[in-house]
């Protein structure tokens, strides 16, 4: 599989030849499989295609129960992986076992401390709020140990009951309840309320970080700046109009390599999608959407009932306009995406 990805790094060289790329990201499924020598061939093999920032930020995402001692060593020893991001989720055995994690607590504790002691000083952490094992002060402990753990970047999720998951046969069966909304709202709110105290930035409705450590990764993503995937069922982006995903199947994703023609679904978004998706991402985020990008990307025959509905959000509290930038303000974060939603073109 390796081999097959090198080669895809190959066929795809010239969908950034234009770019000195800030950042490499190792995620999905479960990368820390790979070996330390492995990680560090695929990094040389990008700089040895593509204009790479001599500063850029390569994360590795990881579990927990990936991150041995040794392993960490070799990572920094080995690599020129300078940023963590760990799936955590709970400090509580109960938690864990409800969203069918393998890793434990105190697992959870032993990797970033060890992380740490290697020398990692960028260590993104992953939350999840508003399970039904949870309560008000089972969350805010869990807040306080994240904090406690001096990380710089904390994500945190609402609990979503996926179809086909271990957690959606049991609330099917009623062994356990369907997550509550308002819950997950308050501990939202002592989510934010918790981290702007600690001196995290709440730059993004999921994430915080602490000054100088916001993810660029991420950042890119919500800046619809372009980007390749490579490897089964990774994304791209041109950053205009054009995405494209490929083939999930191992066994079909290496012939397809191997036959020089990456199988993949290529999709054109149209003007009105383009409009939607920067308002759906922008609007996440403390940078916001400029109005003067709302108003280019706005298609003509729309632009009467948008401006519209842009004056009543911003008469009722839900859109802010500051610096000509239209943003949601904080304290309605968590119905972001119904608000972003109602600007929405079908």
């Amino acid at each position: 599989m390796l081999g097959a990805m090198h080669t895809e790094l190959e066929l795809r060289a010239s969908e950034l030849k234009d770019i000195v790329i800030p950042t490499i990201y190792f995620g999905g499924g479960t990368p820390s499989l790979l070996s330390a020598v492995e990680i560090q061939g695929f990094i040389d093999k990008i700089k040895s295609l593509y204009a790479v920032d001599v500063a850029a930020e390569i994360t590795l995402e990881a579990n927990p129960d990936d991150l041995s001692l040794p392993f960490l060593q070799q990572l920094r020893d080995q690599t020129e992986v300078n940023r963590l991001s760990i799936g955590l989720q709970s400090f509580r055995a109960e938690e864990l076992m409800l969203m069918n994690r393998a890793h434990t607590p105190e697992q959870s504790f032993a990797c970033v401390r060890e992380a740490q002691e290697v020398g990692f000083d960028n260590i993104s952490i992953d939350l999840i709020y508003g399970s039904p094992a949870s309560d008000a002060a089972v969350w805010a402990e869990n807040v306080r140990i994240a904090i406690d753990m001096g990380v710089q970047q904390i994500s945190a999720y609402a609990l979503t009951v996926e179809p086909g998951t271990l957690l959606q046969h049991q609330v099917m069966r009623g062994t356990v309840p369907i997550p509550d909304e308002a819950m997950q709202a308050a501990q939202y709110d002592e989510l934010c309320s918790s981290l702007h105290t600690a001196g995290f930035e709440h730059y993004e409705i999921s994430n915080f970080a602490k000054p100088g450590f916001r993810s660029r990764h991420n950042t890119g993503y919500w800046q619809n700046k372009p980007y390749l995937g490579i490897g089964p069922s990774a994304h791209s982006f041109d950053g205009e109009s054009t995405r494209s995903w490929n083939v999930a199947n191992n066994h079909q994703y290496i012939q397809g390599i191997d036959g020089g023609n990456p199988r993949r679904t290529v999709e054109v978004l149209s003007a009105r999608e383009i409009f939607n998706e920067c308002l759906m991402i922008g609007l996440r985020t403390t940078l916001g959407v400029p109005l003067k990008e709302v108003q280019r990307l706005c298609p003509p025959a729309d632009r009467a009932m948008v401006t519209q509905e842009i004056t009543r959000m911003l008469e009722n509290g839900d859109l802010i306009l500051h610096n000509n930038t239209l943003s949601i303000p904080e304290n309605r974060w968590f119905f972001a995406d119904g608000i972003a939603s109602r600007l929405f073109l079908v």
